[in-house]
């Protein structure tokens, strides 16, 4: 089973994360299919990039995201749209 969830990077005690589609079973930091995105807790919402068309992609074909993946979502698609 495919799975959207985050890759942690960064140093300790300050995450960055990577938005990566990954087989289930694949460690967190592991093997991944296709990276999609980027997400920063340390920065406002408006920062963190995602790839949606790709996210809807890789959903229509049976792609699963992590519960804390799905809230960041949520939060995104309430953020106001930044231009520029």
């Amino acid at each position: 089973m495919v799975k959207i969830r985050f890759a942690r990077f960064g140093a300790k005690k300050n995450p960055y994360y990577h938005i990566v589609v990954t087989d289930r079973e694949n460690p967190r930091d592991g093997h991944f299919i296709e990276h999609i995105g980027t997400y920063d807790p340390a920065k406002p919402m408006t920062q963190a990039k995602l790839d949606t068309t790709r996210m809807q992609f890789w959903m229509s074909k049976g792609a699963l995201l992590s519960s804390s993946l799905a809230k960041v979502v949520r939060e995104l698609k309430k953020a106001p749209a930044v231009a520029g």
